[in-house]
């Protein structure tokens, strides 16, 4: 090897380290930052002549590449569910615009947030790519923006009202049953809220009298002040039926004796209400014992609920593991407006780096696998919470020590070369 060429080896070894040093103050400068991936730097020797040749000397080094390792970051949580983490493969999808390339970029950092148009955006204002719904809420498979609309919730009509109690089999026999006097004239009673086509709330109470042994009557009331025609602070019956029990205790045959005609002030009239009291034997051809029982017990209420609902104003959203973002709605009710999509590849590592916690898809990189979180090979999501930077700082500075020193050696080798050609050139005085 000729004491110029020694030279100029000693250069790609000064120009490679400092490379390779470039390369790990940039990991230890995003330390912090969200869903960053570590990169280390890949040597490799240079050949100065054919490959062919025996026993030649090298010409040096080279940066041959930057890789880096998509490893699983901690996940830290947030106070804001609209931070979001994956927890596995795969990126989330957000479109915008890249030094004046308008298209979809992939990112690891779900630092997001709902702008004034309701849409989810990253911040630098990139939209969220997934799958809404349509109106009547199944997901639409075309990728598009996600938004969520700060729209009114319409109230709904109650049309059905399930009850599950357990009526003592032991209470005696009260007098008739008195609408004006419900209280001494049943055994037991619960109260319900329904609502009304404008999504009025109103106070139906429902009360059981024992009829003979193994048989209840059942009565359902309303203040005749919130029905069209009545007289408030008067009783007023809208529904009624019996309820046949088996000598074991168990449900055998609902019946109704006044059809369900809710007439609510100001609202549909002849609103019928379903009244639902478990799986009857013959009238549903269920067990009898998972709603209403006769039991040796006190008289109580297992659970009730009904399917209506007053108006809701959107409070706050949701989203689930597998993506679903629900929107959550101030009388407690959540709907579903869509998923976030996420995307794979069959070479991560050869996406190309965008600038703002974005990558680019590339040829080598593959095209990108879009579909709903939990799917196929991507990951899940966890809302609440953000993926960590994977630098190592210990492993970043101990790379820095080596780097230094192979920096150092090499202007070593170019100072030596120096001296030796200073000795050449001395030859002849």
């Amino acid at each position: 090897m000729s004491i110029i060429k020694t030279l100029f080896t000693g250069v790609t070894g000064l120009a490679t380290h400092g490379q390779a040093l470039g390369v790990v103050g940039d990991n230890i400068a995003n330390v912090n930052t969200t869903g960053y991936k570590a990169e280390r730097a890949i040597f490799a020797d240079l050949l100065g002549r054919s490959m062919m040749a025996r026993n030649q000397p090298g010409s040096g080094v080279r940066l041959a590449k930057i890789s880096r390792t998509f490893s699983q970051g901690t996940l830290l949580t947030t106070e804001s569910p609209t931070d979001l983490a994956i927890n596995g493969s795969g990126f989330f999808i957000v479109n915008g615009n890249v030094a004046g390339m308008e298209t979809n970029f992939y990112s690891r950092a779900g630092q997001f947030t709902l702008d004034k148009d309701g849409n989810l955006v990253n911040p630098g204002g990139f939209v969220v790519q997934g799958y809404r719904t349509d109106a009547t809420g199944t997901l639409d498979n075309q990728l598009t923006d996600l938004q969520i609309a700060n729209s009114v919730l319409p109230p709904s009509t109650t049309t059905t009202a399930d009850i599950a109690a357990n009526l003592d089999s032991t209470s005696t026999i009260p007098p008739a049953f008195d609408t004006t006097t419900p209280g001494t004239t049943s055994n037991f009673s619960t109260a319900m809220t329904v609502y009304d086509s404008l999504g009025n709330a109103h106070r139906v109470d429902v009360y059981f009298r024992k009829a003979a042994a193994n048989s209840w009557e059942w009565h359902a009331l309303v203040d005749g002040g919130e029905l069209t025609g009545g007289t408030a602070g008067v009783a007023q019956e809208c529904a009624a039926g019996t309820l046949d029990f088996t000598t074991d205790g168990w449900l055998d045959v609902e019946t109704v004796t006044v059809a369900s005609d809710f007439d609510f002030v100001g609202a549909t009239q002849n609103q019928a209400i379903t009244f639902d009291f478990g799986e009857s034997i013959t009238t549903d051809g269920g067990t009898g014992q998972s709603g209403t029982t006769q039991y040796a017990a006190s008289s109580s209420i297992r659970s009730q609920e009904q399917d209506g609902y007053s108006t809701g104003e959107l409070v706050g959203v949701g989203i689930q593991g597998n993506g679903y973002v629900m929107a959550i709605y101030s009388n407690g009710e959540q709907r579903m407006v869509g998923q976030v999509a996420l995307a794979t590849f069959e070479a991560e590592g050869e996406l190309a780096r965008a600038g703002e916690n974005l990558w680019a898809e590339t040829q080598e990189s593959g095209a990108a696998r879009v579909g709903g979180a939990s799917s196929g090979s991507a990951g899940a999501i966890t809302s609440g919470a953000l993926e960590q930077s994977t630098v190592d700082l210990a492993q970043e500075f101990v790379n820095l020590i080596a780097y230094q020193r192979g920096f150092q050696a090499n202007s070593r080798t170019i100072t030596t070369a120096d001296q030796l050609y200073a000795e050449v050139v001395n030859l002849k005085r």
